[in-house]
């Protein structure tokens, strides 16, 4: 009974983490259509923010997996935290000194902070009770990570993406005193709520010292990696995180510039339903449409993309319980096909809420394939953890090829490229439903 209490309270502080990266990753999306303008980049380009984001995921997973075996998950967990910290805090001279690449530096460590809170926070909640369970419990941690997924772009768009961002040409007819004040203005906009997040990344880090974790994790097992690289299911999950993060984050770093491409501002503006429900939404931050930014108005339904997914996690923290998460997975991501469809094939409010319905059924895609994936690994799956969330680089390498085919051929196009990796997700959750791959 102690022990069950003990998972119990663990579990839950845990969980806030997922709630804090989930958080602090979707607020990135929210800077990158402001970036777009201010640095005059292609669609390509503006990526390179998610790019460094995601790239840290390739490179810190598996020394975090290493480093998890030798020190344990709490130590990890507070390893993470002061690295997010870190990178956090290096947005103020980026941000002072509008140097582009500073910006990609702090990102690149704020992801290796969450890199490592990934690859320890996953696996213990896996393992903080039986393995049959270990779905449902993942799936109701993600779901308070989609939470703050819900609540970022929220505050992106009030907070970083309403005001109007100038273009170099309205830039350069400003006078210096002018032009020095916009910049200062600019620098606010990203440092503060920056500086605010690692201060309490700090005190999370101070409390999670103090905190006592069960130990669930036996002595370090040798020879992981060799074994883990020669297991089918272990590839073909790793496969299945790459191309579910890159969808998702393609698809959500590129919404607001979707909606703006096709004039769904005017639509919005012109539809009293429409604004009646930005305003309800903008009023819990006692802001207002009337008089904002386009990009700041259709940034704020990009709630429900992310909301869909929270709400989705906890749909399926009970669907994995009453049904195979193998069968769960792969008739959400046959839904999400179907969306996609309907969304390039209309237009208007339509095409709108069809992508952002997406969302829910995204929602129990990580979780489900990382619990699928680390069955029957033992002491291997810390280890596993890491190769996993290595082949969250998706996030950095899909997002890229689909700004690219936005670039050629547009918007339509490029989301075919989010079928094909809904369409592997699919297959993934058929053959583990099936159980007939050989390990």
């Amino acid at each position: 009974m102690s022990q069950q209490k003990s998972y119990q309270s663990s579990f839950i502080s845990v969980t806030i983490l997922f709630f804090l990266w989930g958080f602090i990753t979707v607020l990135v999306d929210s800077l990158v259509p402001r970036l777009k303008e201010v640095f005059e980049m292609s669609y390509a380009k503006t990526v390179l923010v998610q790019f460094a984001f995601f790239t840290a995921f390739f490179v810190f997973s598996l020394p975090a997996g290493a480093i998890l075996t030798k020190i344990g998950y709490k130590k990890g967990i507070v390893l993470g935290l002061v690295i997010m910290a870190t990178g956090c805090l290096l947005f103020y001279p980026a941000a002072e000194y509008r140097n582009f690449n500073v910006f990609l530096i702090g990102y690149f460590t704020l992801a290796g902070g969450i890199t490592v809170l990934q690859v320890a926070a996953n696996p213990y909640v896996a393992l903080l009770g039986s393995e049959e369970g270990a779905s449902s419990r993942l799936n109701l941690s993600q779901a308070f990570n989609s939470l703050g997924t819900t609540i970022a772009p929220v505050v992106g768009a009030l907070f970083l993406l309403s005001d109007s961002v100038k273009s170099s040409e309205e830039i350069n007819l400003l006078n210096a005193t002018d032009k020095a004040g916009y910049y200062a203005a600019e620098a606010a906009t990203v440092q503060t709520p920056f500086l605010l997040i690692a201060a309490f990344i700090g005190i999370l880090a101070l409390i999670f010292s103090f905190i006592k974790l069960p130990k669930v994790m036996q002595d370090s097992p040798k020879g992981g990696y060799l074994a883990l690289l020669k297991n089918k299911i272990m590839l073909l999950g790793a496969l299945g995180i790459f191309v579910y993060v890159g969808a998702e984050v393609a698809i959500g770093s590129f919404l607001v510039n979707y909606f703006d491409d096709m004039n769904l501002a005017v639509v919005v503006a012109d539809n009293e339903t429409m604004m009646n429900i930005a305003n309800t939404i903008a009023s819990t931050f006692n802001k207002t449409f009337s008089n904002s930014d386009s990009k700041s108005l259709l940034g704020i339904f990009i709630i429900f993309y992310w909301g869909g997914a929270m709400i989705g996690r906890f749909i399926g923290a009970y669907l994995t319980k009453i049904m195979s998460p193998g069968r769960v997975l792969s008739i959400f991501a046959l839904l999400a096909i179907v969306l996609i469809a309907i969304s390039i094939n209309t237009v208007g409010l339509i095409s709108m809420w069809s992508i952002l319905a997406v969302g829910l059924f995204n929602s129990i895609m990580f979780p489900t394939i990382f619990t699928l994936t680390l069955e029957g690994l033992g002491d291997l799956k810390a280890q596993a953890s890491g190769l996993l969330c290595m082949a969250i680089v998706g996030g950095a390498i899909i997002p890229y090829a689909f700004g690219s085919l936005i670039d050629g051929f547009g918007f339509k196009t490029a989301f075919i490229l989010t079928m094909i990796c809904y369409g592997y997700i699919l297959y993934y959750g058929v053959i583990k439903s099936s159980k007939t791959i050989k390990i």
